[in-house]
């Protein structure tokens, strides 16, 4: 039964919330005492980038297989269960003693992410019918979890400065239980009627995991190894040939993990090329403004926090004028919208950031603005066109697809500031020719970033443009494609 308005679903929004809550807050607010975990447990620069990157790696690389698996044996189960995974595995921080044994907690806390995003926002979606309300609870979903992102890093540091480290992790476990009891009782289980019985494409589902991890940890190589090695480019050349043993795989395959007839429908596919141009933006944007304002510019790690509160502000406020901007433009005018914004920001930091930080702000607010827009209207269009069992994989592949180009905007980026700049970029004192030599670098990334994210919404535009006047948000079972 659907519910009237969003008071009607504040239990389950409550608890919804709090599945986003820990994922936008798990890693920012672990980041600020990665220092103060290398010296306790002894860990090299190595294990520590796995702290962060076990976590990424297992979440984006699982969300598709538990996506599907949620489609089948349902929604709030295994929500549930993801759930209670979070929360013991976030007490076993309390006993790790080694670098090993933290990668390895924090790989199990991304099984339990790939298990618990995707259902947030499947089930935020089949609480209502309405499609304004959808949006409206997904705009809501999406502000807890950034407020979290935003205040991740500054609650760690007071937290560190009067207990230790673990409690960042431990604090998973109260926010695991809410949203348990909040879903248990907010939200009914799930209809059979509303599941599917296929069974697993096991194949498809290694193929589907192999080339996704493999798509992540690439942008990492290239950063750590550089683009002129041959491991990079191997992991590269081995993710493109896993994804094209995986679209083999699902073309052929009697009950595919991924129905690919679904994935090409036009409300489907263009949802998913804005959300990727949103996550394409926003980590090559944010790699490349935080790399200027203190390694060029030389600014103060705290100034250049404050230099990145328009993008903060925007994504926290910007929440309250979405649902108003969607009523008046409607679901896809909005979407193309708000991803030409994000295109505009990315121009104007490219050509025109080196004149100063008016620029990079001007850049900062419209990736921000049309981010918040596309964040909560690609998620809805996505799964308002496809069928109602399989919603979830539906939301598992928006997600995805940010992922997997947020890792391609950072490596875009590292990749061209490698092959333009000459030195260690890190290193003090850079001589006139090396900030030439950035700056340059910059502009090419930020033309770059422009062109990929333009190309994306310029497609999804043409294929928002074939959807039918009136795409059905569910389907039956039997009209199952």
């Amino acid at each position: 039964m659907s519910a009237p308005s969003l008071r009607a679903a504040w239990v389950a929004l409550a608890g919804l919330s709090a599945v986003f809550l820990f994922e936008m807050l798990d890693n920012s607010i672990l980041n600020v005492a990665l220092p103060t975990i290398g010296r306790e447990l002894h860990a090299s620069t190595v294990d520590l980038q796995w702290v962060t990157g076990a976590y990424a790696v297992v979440f984006g690389g699982l969300m598709l297989v538990f996506g599907a698996i949620a489609d089948r044996y349902g929604r709030r189960r295994v929500m549930l269960v993801g759930l209670a995974l979070l929360a013991v595995t976030s007490l076993a921080t309390a006993f790790v003693s080694t670098a090993g044994q933290l990668i390895a907690v924090r790989a199990l806390m991304g099984v339990a992410a790939a298990m618990t995003t995707p259902g947030s926002a499947a089930l935020a979606f089949r609480l209502f019918d309405d499609d304004g309300l959808r949006v409206r609870a997904m705009t809501f979903i999406s502000t807890i979890g950034l407020v979290g992102l935003a205040v991740g890093p500054t609650t760690g540091g007071l937290v560190l400065a009067i207990a230790p480290w673990q409690v960042l992790l431990l604090v998973n476990v109260p926010v695991a239980v809410l949203a348990m009891v909040c879903i248990r009782f907010g939200i009914d289980a799930d209809d059979p009627a509303g599941l599917h019985r296929d069974p697993i494409d096991g194949l498809g589902a290694a193929l589907g995991t192999t080339t996704i991890v493999l798509a992540l940890i690439a942008p990492t190589m290239f950063l750590n190894e550089g683009a002129g090695t041959w491991l990079p480019w191997a992991v590269t050349v081995a993710a493109v040939a896993a994804a094209i043993a995986f679209v083999a795989r699902e073309r052929s395959a009697r009950f595919p993990l991924l129905d690919l007839k679904l994935v090409a429908r036009p409300l489907v596919s263009s949802g998913l090329a804005y959300k990727a141009a949103a996550g394409l933006a926003i980590a090559g944007l944010g790699y490349l403004v935080t790399l200027q304002l203190q390694l060029d510019w030389g600014w103060s790690p705290a100034r250049a926090a404050i230099g990145l509160l328009p993008q903060v502000v925007v994504l926290i406020a910007g929440g309250a004028f979405v649902n108003p901007f969607v009523q008046r433009v409607g679901l896809d005018r909005a979407a193309w919208l708000s991803a030409a914004a994000i295109v505009s920001g990315l121009a104007v930091y490219g050509l025109l950031s080196r004149f100063g930080y008016v620029w990079v702000a001007l850049a900062l607010i419209l990736v921000a603005a049309g981010m918040r827009v596309v964040g909560a209207v690609a998620v809805v269009n996505v799964l308002r066109g496809l069928p109602g069992n399989r919603t979830t994989i539906g939301a598992a592949l928006v997600d995805t697809s940010s992922e997997v180009t947020s890792g391609a905007g950072i490596a875009v980026t590292g990749t061209i500031l490698a092959a333009m700049f000459t030195g260690t970029i890190t290193s003090p004192n850079w001589t006139a020719h090396q900030s030439a030599q950035f700056e340059q670098a910059v502009t090419v990334a930020g033309l770059a970033l422009t062109a990929m994210a333009a190309a994306l919404v310029g497609w999804a535009l043409l294929r928002s443009r074939t959807a039918p006047v009136a795409e059905p948000a569910y389907a039956s079972a039997s009209s199952r494609d």
